[in-house]
C-alpha cells in the first residue's frame, strides 16, 4: 500500500464525517447563495478547522464564486479544497532543513503524544535517506522515556546516546556533540522533556541545551520540531502556542491521525500559528511517518 493509500485510510474517520456533513448539505443543493456558504463554514467548523481558518476559507471561496461565476456543485467543491490547501501551504519550508554536518532536530511534546515512536520513525526516514543518525535520549526525567527510545532506536538501526534516568539533559547533548565530532554524523536526533504545566523550567532546560549546542556546534542547523496527537482536537492548538512562546517552533509533527475525526484541526493549526507541518504519523509501523504534502491531505480528506 503506498503512502497516500495509507493516508486516506488514516483519514477515514475525518473524511466520512466531514463528507457525510458536506453531501448533507449538497443534497438540499438548490443555487450557490449565502446559505450555503454559511452552512460549509459551520461543518468547517464542526470539523475542528477552527473559526479563524474557517472564515478564512469562506471568505475566499465566497468571492471566487463571484468572481469566477460558479454555479455547480462540483465546482464549489473543487474551489473548497483550492482554498484548504492554500491555508496549509504557508511561506515557509515544509523540508526539514537539513544544512550542515551535522545538524540537529530537538523533538518536543507532552507525555503521550507519540514523541518517542515519532522519533523512531524520524530516524528510520532519516537513515533510509542514507544519513548517518544519533539519537539523544535527554528526557531524562520521564520514567522508561530511555529504554523506550532505546527500543525504537534499536528498530530503526540507528545509535543511541543515553544516561542514567534523572541525568542532566544538557549532558547528554554535550556527550552526543562529542561523540557526532569523533564519529562524523549528518544529524542528531535529540528527545526532549515537555513539561506544559511547568514552562520555566521547560524553557529553562531547552536554553541550557540551546547554550551547549552554540558553543560546540555555532551555525548548526537546528530544527525545533512539536510532537501533536490529533485526536486531541481544538487542544492541540493550545499547545502549539504555549510551545511556541517557550521554546520557539521550525515545525510540527501529527501522529494519531489513523484514530481521530479531527484531521481538520490541522488547518486550523497551520493558519493560527503559521507554522508547517513537516510530518504526519497515520499508522504503527515504521514507514507510517511521512512528509507532510498538502495536496495529497486535502484530497484524502475531501
Amino acid at each position: 500500500m503506498g503512502f497516500f493509500d495509507k493516508l486516506k485510510e488514516g483519514l477515514n474517520k475525518t473524511k466520512n464525517s466531514f463528507n457525510e456533513k458536506i453531501n448533507d448539505v449538497f443534497s438540499n443543493f438548490r443555487k450557490v447563495d449565502e446559505e450555503l456558504l454559511e452552512e460549509l463554514e459551520e461543518i468547517l467548523i464542526m470539523s475542528d478547522v477552527g473559526v479563524d481558518a474557517s472564515t478564512n476559507i469562506i471568505d475566499h471561496l465566497r468571492t471566487r464564486i463571484k468572481k469566477e461565476k460558479i454555479e455547480n456543485e462540483e465546482d464549489v467543491k473543487q474551489a473548497l479544497r483550492e482554498e484548504m490547501i492554500k491555508i496549509l501551504q504557508i511561506d515557509k519550508p515544509a523540508e526539514l532543513q537539513l544544512n550542515t554536518k551535522p545538524s540537529i532536530i530537538l523533538v518536543v511534546g507532552v507525555n503521550g503524544v507519540g514523541k518517542t515512536t515519532s522519533i523512531g520513525k524520524i530516524a528510520n526516514k532519516l537513515k533510509q535517506e542514507g544519513k548517518k543518525v544519533l539519537v539523544v535520549a535527554a528526557d531524562t526525567f520521564r520514567a522508561a522515556a530511555v529504554e523506550q527510545l532505546e527500543i525504537w532506536a534499536q528498530r530503526a538501526g540507528v545509535d543511541l546516546v543515553k544516561r542514567a534516568e534523572g541525568a542532566d539533559p544538557a549532558s547528554v547533548v554535550y556527550e552526543a556533540i562529542s561523540r557526532c565530532k569523533k564519529e562524523m554524523y549528518d544529524v542528531i536526533l535529540c528527545d526532549t522533556a515537555g513539561r506544559l504545566h511547568n514552562k520555566k523550567y521547560l524553557m529553562d532546560e531547552l536554553a541550557k541545551i540551546n547554550r551547549v549546542i552554540d558553543k560546540e556546534l555555532p551555525n548548526v542547523s537546528k530544527e525545533v520540531l512539536l510532537v501533536l496527537d490529533a485526536t486531541t482536537g481544538q487542544n492541540a492548538i493550545s499547545q502549539v502556542k504555549a510551545f511556541q512562546e517557550t521554546v520557539g517552533l521550525t515545525g510540527l509533527v501529527l501522529t494519531k491521525l489513523d484514530g481521530s475525526a479531527k484531521g481538520g484541526v490541522v488547518l486550523g493549526i497551520v493558519h493560527e500559528n503559521q507554522i508547517p507541518i513537516k510530518f504526519i504519523g497515520v499508522g504503527e509501523q515504521m514507514d507510517d511517518m511521512q512528509e507532510f504534502q498538502a495536496e495529497d491531505f486535502v484530497r484524502a480528506m475531501l
